[in-house]
């Protein structure tokens, strides 16, 4: 069984999630989600999510494609996620490319292109304008 492995934080779920997701999960026999904590998104993107973490896992969990989400605490846990869900396959959207590079010893690394003209920050920056 061939375990695909990704990580984001789905906040403002849109079709460029879903297409994403889907094209992991094509990659291999199963896939597992880790999805930022509330508290990881302020550390990266300086902002709360729009949605709280425990709703954005449930959004994703509902997903045909996904197999396991989890709670992705810190980016520098990659590693050990990778381990502990025995993922052969870490696939990332290709505004990562090469960000993580560093895991191809322990798997094969896939940056996937993103949907055209989908973007949560901008969504979320239309949401605010029009409001």
């Amino acid at each position: 069984m061939k375990r695909v492995i990704t990580f984001g934080t789905y906040d403002v779920f849109h079709a460029g999630h879903l297409r994403l997701l889907e094209r992991a999960r094509s990659e291999g026999d199963g896939l597992v989600v880790g999805v930022s904590t509330d508290a990881l998104n302020f550390a990266k993107k300086g902002r709360n999510p729009i949605y709280p973490e425990h709703e954005r896992k449930a959004i994703v969990a509902a997903l045909r494609c996904v197999d396991d989400v989890f709670d992705e605490q810190s980016l520098e846990l990659k590693r050990e996620y990778i381990l502990h869900y025995d993922a052969q396959l870490l696939v990332m959207g290709d505004d990562w490319s090469g960000r993580f590079d560093e895991f191809s010893d322990i798997c094969e690394v896939l940056y996937l292109p993103r949907t055209p003209s989908i973007s949560t920050t901008a969504l979320i920056e239309k949401i605010q304008s029009d409001a």
